[in-house]
């Protein structure tokens, strides 16, 4: 199950990525925020974020304007790994290489094409387990 969340700047990206989850067949909850007023990301990210941790849900997303914020207030929570992807090589880099449970992405940065694109590489990407890679993690844990 994906833990989906927003700020304000990444509501309607929400909206859209929930239908495209729908349509894969994808469970998921939605976080909030619930409209298109101003709020605060923080609010939003540390939940998804500690739902991820948890292990209740595989990987989560969070959308505010860049990305940014998203993913610097999700990854304070331990054992989260949120990665901004803002290209398909970096959303399967992140997948493959870092074993990233968190994708964050920016609704001002990217169009709503590339979201859907990333997101499914994200959530299709497996993580390589490659010794290499495990040990990179380990050093981050």
């Amino acid at each position: 199950m994906i833990a989906i969340g927003c700020d304000h700047g990444g509501y309607a990206y929400k909206q859209m990525l929930m239908q495209h989850l729908e349509d894969r067949g994808i469970r998921y909850q939605d976080f909030g925020c619930f409209s298109p007023d101003s709020c605060d990301y923080p609010d939003y990210a540390i939940p998804v974020a500690k739902a991820v941790a948890s292990g209740e849900f595989e990987k989560g997303i969070l959308i505010c304007g860049t990305g940014i914020g998203m993913s610097i207030a999700a990854n304070k929570v331990h054992g989260i790994r949120a990665a901004v992807c803002g290209d398909s090589f970096s959303a399967t880099a992140t997948r493959e290489h870092n074993d990233a449970n968190i994708l964050c992405m920016g609704a001002r940065v990217i169009s709503e094409a590339k979201a859907l694109e990333i997101t499914d590489i994200f959530l299709d990407t497996p993580f390589s387990e490659e010794e290499r890679h495990k040990r990179r993690i380990s050093k981050i844990e």
